[in-house]
């Protein structure tokens, strides 16, 4: 389904500022090097989730720090599971205070700093220290997510409504581009350091000290060129606290923004199955196909590069044919991925199974930020785009949850919790099916 390209400029940004070619995909105003600036984001954080959260500290964690101890996984997960109820209870406020005060990229810079030194506290982690890395984790992870949050809300500021999927698609291909040179670095680390002979507990705090480095020097570009085009409101939205702020948002959704509501819905039904691919990747590899850590890490590298590739080009795709066909396509695909998987007795076939993965993942990602974009209200663009962030992470928590319940209650059955996981696709195609996009844009436009 085609967008309506009628679409307003947002109202309450500033002026363009003069000089600014207005043509191709970008708002009157914006400069393709701030178009580049805003990707260059994506690509500085994507190193923490994967090496941090999926291929590397994971395991470390459970094999080191918990000293493979039963409750080790247990306590990993619910270390991630409080950051993400954590952006849960307080995104809404702290998107609707950055509206109202024009602050987007200094909660941006805040959110930043907070994520790369909570993240350098994990390199004095060894053996014993649970709670230090548990508490690292959370606040690290809390941070990761309000970055990721506000960054998002710059992109209707940033692209056309026409051209929402293929902007977003270029930051998801860089942010995927960024992953895969941190993953890169950290392996060149490892393999040096194994052939000096050291162990885990010495190689991998200097693979976190490569991943911050890469975070904050590939985030200096969206900091000194990002522009905030909001101004101040006179009178800022009444201070509530947290819960009511929740509550408010949600009902204004229901009562005004019936298709973003429905939106979100869908987010947070699919979003589960793609959580569980990006936490639990690693340990269906190591349990399942029996692969060696740096099998996993050559493996979570090529689904970064199908989702580089997904990213960038469906973008335009999306743009072609319209938000919600390509959404649809994407979920067909993550579908026949999970099938895939659960049949896998080779290798070979698995690798088909992740490369299908990183093809979907980019796509999905991208195609569900535009979306939200596409319907988030112009002026309130942090705060919506703070419940988009509510639906990823209670999707985040819920899908891992699943898939550790499902294997807990079968002994291990790793084949099933990934067949398990694909209902949430099939449940997120169900409920795109009632997402009218040519509604929700008239209301828009309106």
């Amino acid at each position: 389904m085609s967008q309506d390209t009628s679409r307003q400029a947002p109202s309450g940004l500033a002026a363009p500022a003069g000089g600014a070619a207005d043509s191709g995909p970008l708002n009157p105003g914006v400069a393709k090097r701030e178009v580049w600036a805003w990707a260059m984001y994506d690509f500085a954080n994507s190193g923490y989730t994967t090496v941090i959260l999926t291929a590397v500290f994971s395991t470390y964690f459970v094999s080191v720090v918990g000293g493979r101890a039963p409750w080790a996984t247990l306590a990993w997960t619910a270390a991630l599971s409080l950051s993400y109820l954590l952006i849960m209870l307080t995104m809404p406020t702290l998107g609707a205070r950055a509206d109202a005060r024009a602050s987007k990229r200094r909660l941006l810079y805040t959110s930043t700093t907070g994520c790369v030194a909570a993240t350098l506290v994990l390199t004095q982690a060894g053996p014993g220290d649970v709670w230090l890395a548990l508490a690292a984790i959370v606040v690290s992870n809390y941070c990761y997510c309000i970055g990721e949050s506000v960054v998002a809300a710059f992109l209707p500021e940033l692209a056309k409504p026409s051209a929402l999927g293929r902007v977003s698609g270029w930051g998801w291909s860089f942010g995927y581009c960024g992953g895969m040179l941190t993953l890169g670095l950290s392996l060149v680390v490892v393999k040096l350091a194994e052939a000096d002979g050291l162990d885990a507990e010495h190689f991998v705090p200097r693979v976190i000290l490569v991943t911050c480095a890469v975070f904050a020097l590939a985030a200096l570009p969206s900091f000194f060129m990002l522009r905030e085009r909001a101004r101040p409101q006179a009178e800022p939205r009444q201070a509530l606290d947290v819960f009511k702020r929740l509550a408010y948002a949600w009902r204004e959704t229901g009562q005004h923004f019936p298709e973003f509501r429905r939106l979100l819905m869908c987010i947070a039904c699919y979003q589960a199955g793609i959580s569980v691919v990006i936490t639990l990747a690693a340990v269906y590899a190591s349990e399942v196909m029996g692969f060696t850590t740096p099998q996993i890490m050559l493996l979570v590298f090529t689904v970064n590069i199908g989702a580089a590739a997904g990213a960038f080009s469906f973008g335009y795709v999306q743009d072609r044919i319209g938000h919600k066909p390509a959404l649809a396509i994407t979920l067909c695909g993550w579908i026949v991925m999970v099938l895939v998987a659960y049949a896998a007795v080779t290798a070979p076939v698995f690798w088909v199974a992740a490369t299908l993965a990183g093809l979907c993942m980019g796509t999905t990602q991208s195609a569900g930020r535009a979306m939200t974009g596409a319907l988030a209200p112009a002026g309130r663009l942090a705060e919506f785009f703070s419940l988009w962030t509510i639906a990823v992470q209670l999707a985040a928590v819920i899908g891992p949850l699943t898939y550790g319940l499902v294997t807990w209650a079968t002994h291990g059955n790793h084949r099933l919790a990934i067949l398990v996981t694909g209902l949430f696709f099939v449940g997120g195609l169900v409920l795109l099916s009632r997402v009218d996009m040519a509604r929700g844009l008239a209301r828009q436009a309106a």
